[in-house]
């Protein structure tokens, strides 16, 4: 049995992250990060359903 893995994209730029994730992957309450717009969402995942929780307020530190 070949599970079935794809790429998360940002919900805000739709552009790929650096996670991948498979068919039997659940995560709830999850931080994603986007290297390309530098955006952080809360989102869950079951089934490669994605869901996006909330967009935190505060931006990232850049340092």
């Amino acid at each position: 049995m070949v599970l079935e893995e794809k790429w998360i994209l940002c919900p805000v730029c739709v552009n790929k992250t650096r996670l991948r994730i498979r068919e039997d992957t659940v995560l709830e309450n999850s931080p994603l990060f986007c290297p390309k717009c530098k955006q952080e969402t809360i989102i869950t995942v079951r089934q490669f359903n994605i869901s996006v929780i909330k967009e935190p307020d505060a931006k990232t530190q850049s340092r």
